[in-house]
């Protein structure tokens, strides 16, 4: 129920603002900051187990009517719907938890977090524009990581994280296409159901230039602290979001799942490695 491919897209991101922060501050990864990382890779884990299974608790039974959902966990009989909700319920307090040891201010915000992955999975009722919340949720790990180590806000992982939303977004609209004839008949809302096919591709696009320009003033911002190897790293990743936008086609999805999970979640992996390379060598 638990997908590790789904981890990959924003645990990447939260070693970039963890390497960030250590770069700000005179804390040394060898003696006090790997606890932190320790702790922020914890709260990464509690927190996407909570995420995705409240998700498959609370769709189970329009992903029960869904031909291609049909087959997850708790449709078909292999989860209980009620321990489903109890690990979702020991991932949440776990999260908290962890929080506390790290510092006041992760600990007091993360509720607020909490409410925004867990939240997540009631937009698709409600509003056409689920994709940014989804990609909300996947944006506090750069700025979350960051408070981790410094407990304060700075402009270069605010930017991360801004990367980040419309990246996911994006690239859930592009997934949210499988779904458009099923979302229509169920009144589910997404940008596919909203604006069809093309309009849907095109937007998901704008957004793909959005994280794109963000990085890039990322870099700019952070000159100082990044080489030559971080812009490896946005080329690299740049060229990701441009590869997908060729293999999916308004009248060819077949290749939506190589754009979504395998694209994706090399370009996250390749991108933050050459990043943190870059502040050191």
């Amino acid at each position: 129920m638990i997908k590790f491919s789904h981890t990959v897209f924003a645990m990447p991101f939260a070693f970039v603002g963890f390497f960030v922060a250590v770069n700000h501050t005179d804390i040394s990864l060898f003696e006090t900051g790997w606890i932190i990382l320790l702790l922020v890779i914890f709260d990464m884990i509690f927190a996407r187990s909570a995420a995705m299974a409240f998700n498959r608790y609370l769709d189970r039974k329009i992903d029960g009517k869904n031909p291609r959902t049909a087959v997850r966990e708790i449709p078909a009989g292999k989860i209980t719907e009620k321990n489903a909700l109890l690990f979702v319920i020991i991932n949440s307090i776990l999260f908290i938890a962890t929080t506390y040891f790290i510092n006041s201010l992760v600990f007091y915000l993360s509720p607020v977090a909490l409410l925004v992955v867990l939240g997540y999975s009631y937009t698709k009722r409600f509003t056409w524009f689920c994709h940014l919340v989804l990609g909300l949720g996947l944006s506090l790990a750069p700025i979350g990581a960051y408070l981790a180590v410094t407990g304060k806000f700075a402009v270069l992982p605010v930017l991360f994280s801004l990367a980040v939303l419309f990246w996911t977004a994006g690239f859930d609209i592009i997934y949210a296409l499988q779904d458009e004839t099923f979302d229509k008949e169920n009144k589910l809302k997404s940008i596919p159901v909203l604006l069809g096919r093309k309009n849907s591709l095109l937007l998901s696009t704008f957004l793909h230039i959005l994280c794109a320009g963000f990085i890039i003033f990322a870099g700019i911002i952070g000159a100082g602290e990044f080489g030559l190897w971080y812009w490896a790293g946005v080329f690299f990743f740049g060229s990701s979001l441009i590869y997908q936008h060729i293999i999916v086609k308004p009248n060819d999805l077949s290749r939506v799942n190589l754009a979504f999970f395998t694209t994706n979640g090399i370009a996250s992996l390749i991108f933050a490695s050459f990043t943190i390379f870059s502040m050191y060598y």
